[in-house]
């Protein structure tokens, strides 16, 4: 025991153990503990101050920032609303065309509104509003089935997406600062959407008719948009040259993060801008922005202290990781995924897992982008809601109860390891990933 305690990884790994545990069980909020990581890791000079505070340098932390700005500017504006609106409103017509309708909508706002909460702020109010005109009522099945198809589109399908969700983001950050490793947009997405966006949509879809029954019936009335307004305008013609230049990034080598800060940037310049001050004070989550900060210098810090490779013997001891044996290999680290999202949740598995995707790929004889990879399928796939939060804020707007929240994750679940990752395994091989 004496020996342990004068090991020098002994505060680093304390340190980071109690800030992991403390994000675990939210003893405290998520950004207070972030701010005690950083003051505790100085004062206990765990590690230089690049590296602690590392997070606040990277892509992932600014695509937070910047898309907590867009999504204030096309809520004020009402574009958000008025495509919501266009894609929803003639989509009642039965059960399952509305649940797709949801699912889909929440799915297509990932692709140019960043902040998965600002997506589910926006959608809830206006999946509500159909409902209501489909004669679907608070507090029904029918009702939990929408506002769950809101919160597990919009999280478990935007991981496809590189900038669309925190855990991607942390991801990124992680193996940008470990590894140097960029990932692009176009590649992560060919890798990605087929089973984990495609497949697993019509999954989510057919569990939520299935589970939540209802029998919406055609609203008889709907009030005529009014013709959109020059900020409307502007705000979207920004929005389709961000989306392009996200979609171009391996062509002229702009990250998604810096194109969405100067998208950000104009969207606060007085006069030209679409939000003032007072509204961005008000509208951007700074403490969401120091909780990302957090885990990204977490992660690093991991890394530099040589925590991650500890870690990563001592899971090697345990894991089947086998070069001869790929499958078993490709599950043992989904598993491990899984088990690591009980512990740190969704947002923090990228911190850890991505520091020690190293000592994986050495076991298993994947390329280290691969094994960065597999983790997508098992953080993205919460066996509980709390496991992620845009799940559980979902559940809160909409007054759903956590026993229906919780059959519908395990039941996704289920389906998403018994049928789609197999069918991850075979699509990763196709692409010569393997």
């Amino acid at each position: 025991m004496s020996l342990w305690l004068t090991h020098p990884l002994f505060i680093p790994s304390l340190v980071v153990g109690i800030t992991i545990l403390l994000w675990a069980t939210s003893l405290l909020p998520e950004f207070i503990t972030a701010l005690l990581f950083f003051a505790v890791a100085m004062v206990a000079k765990i590690a230089s101050p690049d590296v602690i505070f590392g997070g606040f340098a990277s892509s992932a932390f600014w695509l937070v920032f910047s898309g907590f700005v867009l999504g204030i500017a096309i809520r004020k504006t009402g574009l958000a609303d008025r495509a919501a609106r266009a894609l929803s409103s003639r989509l009642t017509d039965s059960w399952p065309l509305m649940v797709a309708s949801v699912v889909l909508l929440s799915y297509a706002l990932a692709f140019v509104m960043p902040s998965n909460m600002g997506r589910i702020a926006l959608l809830m109010p206006i999946v509500a509003a159909m409902a209501k005109r489909a004669g679907i009522n608070d507090g029904t099945r029918a009702w939990y089935g929408l506002a769950l198809a809101v919160g597990f589109g919009t999280f478990q399908l935007s991981a496809t997406i590189l900038p669309a969700n925190v855990p991607n983001l942390v991801m990124s950050g992680a193996a940008e600062g470990s590894y140097g490793i960029h990932l692009n947009y176009l590649p992560y997405l060919l890798l990605h959407t087929p089973v984990l966006g495609w497949l697993k949509g019509a999954v989510l879809i057919v569990l939520i008719c299935w589970l939540f029954p209802g029998k919406p019936h055609a609203p008889r009335d709907l009030t005529p948009s009014e013709p959109m307004s020059g900020d409307e305008k502007r705000l979207a013609w920004m929005l389709a040259v961000v989306l392009l230049l996200w979609v171009s990034e391996s062509w002229h080598g702009i990250g998604p993060a810096w194109t969405g800060l100067a998208a950000a940037v104009i969207t606060l310049l007085p006069r030209v801008g679409f939000i003032n001050g007072d509204e961005f004070s008000t509208g951007v989550n700074i403490r969401t922005c120091i909780y990302v900060a957090g885990i990204l210098g977490l992660a690093i810090t991991v890394t530099q202290t040589g925590i991650g490779s500890a870690v990563g013997e001592a899971l090697l001891q345990v894991m089947p990781l086998d070069a001869e044996k790929p499958f078993t290999s490709f599950l043992a680290l989904t598993g491990i995924t899984t088990a690591l999202n009980f512990i740190m949740t969704a947002n923090g598995v990228p911190a850890l897992y991505t520091t020690l995707a190293q000592s994986f790929a050495d076991a298993t004889g994947f390329p280290l982008l691969s094994v960065i990879m597999i983790q997508v399928l098992g953080y993205s796939t919460p066996l509980l809601p709390y496991q992620a939060s845009p799940i559980v804020v979902a559940m809160a707007l909409g007054k759903v109860p956590a026993r229906a929240g919780m059959l519908l994750c395990i039941t996704l679940a289920a389906a998403t390891y018994l049928i789609l990752l197999p069918l991850d395994y075979v699509w990763f091989s196709v692409l010569g990933k393997l």
